[in-house]
């Protein structure tokens, strides 16, 4: 048997919608572009959405809101596209370290980071749970300072029923792995008229529309890119986002199935903490376990055809084009790098290959127990 890390969940009657779409000859961004963000935008309540090509895009339009450059606050425990969206709009990545429990930053943590060139704070929801978005956002606010969220792995998750993507500028990712899919995709949430239209134009070329005097005119107003999403992978975000909140309950059924595997040998692995008012999205299902059994757990499951992988290692202020921008030990980041395990789960994951993993680490347990006697 074998048990993949991630399968997106695709079903015959999208892969209609998406022929269906080219079929229609309008193949760019395109109507399904515009039912896609008007649905997408329902539903986190938030006023403007924009459908893009990536999550990493959405993450560089955000960031050239700025009014200036400066200091971006990220934690180091992230996809390298976090860091990688800072350097490329020519601002300077800040390292704050995460908390053990929810692998998340806290206010404390972006406070101490704080200083007189800081513009922007990311914020970046782990594996589907939240920040403490409520204290992150009086901080922001306080310092005047532009808010980002990087939702990539956090869509339908929320705090106290408040979605993510909704206390600041949201990106999302509709990468396969993720809790819908377009292939390649994201989105840009915002509340704000003005950025909405910056981004738009920012995502076109920098065409501004509202400035041609004949139908042939294409104006420029400012640098742009391509970063739009085409018209037939809209229409399979838009049948995806129907579909989040039955896939975001089948997630979390498997993570209870985890939870309680594990509760098991809590001498041995660890779960992530999550407080009754956070509703996990469960993008990935991470576990802790000591940092001399990490790598051997790993290559076990591979080697019996289980996709277990570790999120993230090395984190981003290790990575050696981004060390340099780091000047203090990141101690909870560097622990968890060492020791976390990313397991399978995903909408179509069979019972039996849950049970399957289930015997696979029950086995990789009773080895070791025996080669300590």
């Amino acid at each position: 048997m074998k048990v993949a890390l991630s399968k997106p969940s695709i079903t015959n009657k999208e892969l209609s919608l998406i022929s269906n779409s080219l079929k229609s000859n309008w193949l760019t961004h395109g109507p399904n572009n515009i039912k896609f963000e008007h649905k997408f935008s329902q539903l986190l309540n938030v006023k403007y959405s924009i459908s893009m090509n990536s999550c990493t895009s959405a993450l560089e339009c955000a960031l050239k809101l700025l009014k200036k450059k400066g200091e971006v606050i990220i934690p180091s425990w992230t996809w390298v596209s976090t860091g990688n969206v800072v350097l490329n709009t020519g601002n300077i990545p800040v390292f704050a370290d995460v908390d053990i429990n929810t692998r998340n930053i806290t206010a404390d943590e972006v406070k101490k980071k704080i200083t007189k060139k800081t513009v922007a704070v990311i914020a970046v929801h782990y594996a589907g749970l939240m920040c403490e978005m409520d204290k992150i956002k009086k901080l922001t606010n306080k310092y005047k300072l532009l808010l980002i969220e990087d939702s990539a792995e956090c869509l339908g998750g929320t705090l106290n029923k408040k979605f993510s993507g909704t206390y600041g500028v949201g990106c999302f990712s509709f990468f396969p792995t993720k809790n819908i899919t377009t292939t390649e995709g994201g989105m840009l949430t915002t509340n704000s008229r003005k950025d909405f239209n910056f981004v738009k134009k920012l995502i076109a070329h920098g065409i501004d529309k509202g400035l041609k005097k004949k139908p042939w005119h294409r104006i420029a107003s400012l640098a742009g890119h391509n970063f739009r999403m085409p018209n037939h992978l809209a229409a399979l975000g838009l049948s995806q986002l129907k579909k989040l909140k039955k896939f975001n309950k089948t997630r979390k059924k498997i993570a209870k199935n985890y939870d309680e595997f594990f509760l098991n040998y809590s001498k041995i692995f660890t779960t992530q903490k999550i407080e009754k008012k956070y509703y996990h999205s469960y993008q990935m299902y991470s576990v802790l376990v000591k940092k001399e059994l990490r790598d051997d757990l790993i290559n076990f499951l591979n080697k019996n055809k289980i996709e277990a992988s570790c999120h993230f290692d090395p984190p981003l202020h290790q990575q050696k084009y981004l060390s340099k921008y780091n000047k203090k030990n990141l101690k909870n980041t560097e622990f968890l790098s060492k020791r976390i395990i990313t397991l399978p789960i995903y909408p179509d994951l069979k019972k039996s290959e849950l049970n399957y993993t289930f015997n696979k680490i029950k086995k990789w347990i009773e080895i070791k127990n025996t080669n300590e006697k």
